[in-house]
């Protein structure tokens, strides 16, 4: 909904947004950031996780007054206690999430009005690899994510052409469809 009183659009405040854009376009350094997560395990298969701060632009953010915490946790038949979702189902929710950011963001910045947004998304997956069996890839073999929005001022065709332009700038979505390298190390403490 459009607040008249202010420059928010779908609770997006669109003059922030467009000097956000304005500062990247002038500085692409301010639009680097680095994102960390950590995870300590517990017991079994329960990990605790942890995010933090963050970088931008070369500085470190404080905005945050405390570490968001998750908590990670397999299914019993996949010999855990279900005290929290698992990797994969976070990954396909940290999909979710960005399409939804990315739709009201970008809804907003064109002036489309957003009375409902959500996503729902579902993977494929065959754990024969990673127990350490034969069977393919130990990663998701398809996921499929559909979309649900209503607009009071905007035709389906713009709806449309907003949900292919959030694929096709969505992060999460450009690391899962793309390679991404992945450095792994450890420290034996």
């Amino acid at each position: 909904m459009t607040d008249t009183s202010t420059t928010r659009t779908n609770g997006i405040d669109v003059r922030a947004l467009t000097e956000t854009i304005d500062a990247v376009q002038a500085d692409p350094a301010a639009g680097t950031f680095i994102f960390r997560a950590r995870s300590t395990w517990q017991d079994g298969t329960c990990n605790v996780g942890e995010i933090g701060t963050f970088t931008h632009a070369g500085q470190e953010d404080q905005s945050r007054a405390a570490a968001f915490v998750l908590h990670g946790d397999e299914p019993p038949v996949l010999l855990g206690s279900n005290k929290g979702p698992n990797a994969v189902e976070l990954l396909l929710q940290g999909l979710a999430f960005c399409y939804a950011v990315g739709f009201v963001a970008n809804a907003a910045a064109r002036g489309i009005e957003i009375e409902r947004m959500e996503y729902e998304i579902e993977g494929d997956l065959d754990v024969r690899a990673f127990l350490g069996l034969d069977g393919g890839r130990p990663g998701f073999t398809r996921i499929r994510a559909t979309g649900r929005v209503s607009s009071p001022n905007a035709t389906r065709q713009q709806l449309e052409e907003l949900c292919q332009y959030v694929q096709d700038t969505s992060p999460v979505r450009d690391s899962l469809a793309n390679a991404v390298p992945v450095e792994t190390t450890l420290d034996v403490v």
